[in-house]
């Protein structure tokens, strides 16, 4: 097995081992991130592909004062907000005081397997998706989410609640059907 140091170098070197062991090493991983940003599997394949491009040709920027992982998986977020960006996704602009899960609720999404919890959060509106991807499971703040996407922080905190909301029904349709 190469060591993280060896796959750079020789990913440095343009030498397609290394690129071809740095890509099995992450693809699953980075394929779950693009999964949930994108509105198809061909969509995330893409996302995929476009992100292991941008980190050859930009492995030289890797500075080596974090993880390896965590540069190639900011790549890849970076590179699915520009799709959407792209895309111009429309987000609503309102003032909404949002519901958040209940804390009886809450035991629940600690029951649900991780399949079918990615399963409901694919299901969200576009919007809704990505703030609660960028919040949740990429820690970014409402304000960081506001800059990259073009809106308004509120309309991102707005966004989230609604999310967490439309989780709550569907989490409460699973838990009736058990």
């Amino acid at each position: 097995m190469m060591s993280e140091s060896n796959i750079i170098e020789g990913c440095l070197n343009e030498n397609k081992i290394h690129q071809s062991e740095l890509y099995k090493r992450y693809s699953g991983k980075m394929m779950g991130v693009c999964l949930r940003y994108a509105n198809s599997r061909m969509d995330a394949e893409d996302m995929l592909q476009d992100g292991f491009i941008k980190i050859f040709d930009n492995i030289r920027k890797f500075r080596q004062e974090g993880s390896l992982e965590g540069w190639v998986r900011r790549i890849m977020v970076n590179n699915a907000l520009n799709k959407i960006r792209a895309n111009k996704i429309q987000f609503e602009d309102i003032n909404e005081n949002g519901n958040y899960l209940a804390d009886s609720n809450a035991n629940i999404i600690d029951k649900l397997n991780e399949k079918v919890l990615l399963d409901i959060i694919s299901k969200l509106p576009k919007g809704y998706k990505y703030v609660f991807n960028m919040f949740v499971i990429e820690g970014y703040s409402h304000k960081e989410i506001a800059d990259n996407l073009g809106i308004e922080e509120t309309s991102s905190r707005s966004q989230y609640a609604k999310a967490k909301k439309y989780l709550q029904q569907q989490i409460n349709k699973l838990e009736c059907k058990n």
